[in-house]
């Protein structure tokens, strides 16, 4: 079974990201920040990650670094899911090696469908 990490600091917003990616048939594994999430890839494995931008002790832009360069995830696809639409945080998601980025708020289809498209 395809295992998704997901990462936010909001619970609803984790639980609605959960339901969603279950309905659809993947195993789902929650982190509330960065470093949680790190410290969850650093002891499983994932076969896509999920994570949002604006999150206390580790933000997601940060993560995505740290997660990057762990030789188990070069190349593990990443999504960054959230509010912030500036092309300049975009891009600076996209340097440290996000494949994505999907704006909050979600269309469970639409988000279903793009997790299926990175992991082929």
């Amino acid at each position: 079974m395809t295992r998704i990490l997901t990462v936010d600091d909001s619970a609803a917003m984790r639980q609605m990201v959960e339901v969603t990616l279950t309905s659809a048939g993947y195993a789902v594994e929650k982190a509330s920040d960065g470093r949680e999430a790190l410290a969850l890839a650093q002891a499983q494995s994932f076969d896509l990650v999920i994570t949002h931008v604006n999150m206390p002790n580790m933000d997601g832009i940060s993560f995505v670094r740290g997660l990057r360069e762990l030789p188990a995830y070069r190349f593990t696809p990443v999504l960054v899911l959230t509010t912030e639409r500036s092309d300049e945080l975009k891009n600076e998601g996209r340097q440290a090696g996000a494949t994505g980025w999907i704006m909050k708020p979600f269309n469970p289809e639409r988000l279903i469908a793009t997790v299926a498209k990175v992991l082929k």
